[in-house]
């Protein structure tokens, strides 16, 4: 078991349960949010949709990327919920105050979002009558 400052950290990497809503093309969510976690040196372990619209993905990191990670989840259009927000930013803190120590250790997220699968078909719909 480690300490970070107050909070305590029970397992090394950070293993980090997320969830959130999107109003994006489900497909379209799980190209982009590869991509980017590609781009930024992490690796996807797992993704998917389900009929239901709802996108989950595993993947990994540095964790000194973990502020660049947070960023491109809400540039993607992910609202996500309180208690995300909350595990993801005590990992930025924590990561930030301890750059030396815990930089390079891998920290991992599994995403369940929720997107409108109605919104998704009415928008393809509009671009195939184009």
């Amino acid at each position: 078991m480690r300490h970070c400052g107050a909070v305590q950290i029970i397992s090394a990497p950070w293993a980090l349960e997320m969830k959130g809503v999107s109003n994006e093309d489900p497909s379209r969510l799980v190209r982009k949010l590869t991509g980017a976690i590609l781009g930024l040196g992490g690796w996807v372990l797992s993704r998917g949709a389900n009929d239901t619209g709802v996108i989950n993905k595993l993947f990994e990191f540095e964790r000194q990327t973990c502020l660049d990670i947070y960023s491109v989840l809400i540039a993607a259009g992910i609202d996500l919920d309180q208690s995300s927000h909350i595990r993801v930013t005590e990992l930025c803190q924590c990561t930030n105050r301890r750059q030396m120590d815990c930089g390079t250790e891998i920290a991992s997220i599994e995403l369940e979002v929720q997107t409108s699968p109605e919104r998704a078909a009415m928008r393809s719909q509009a671009s195939q009558a184009v």
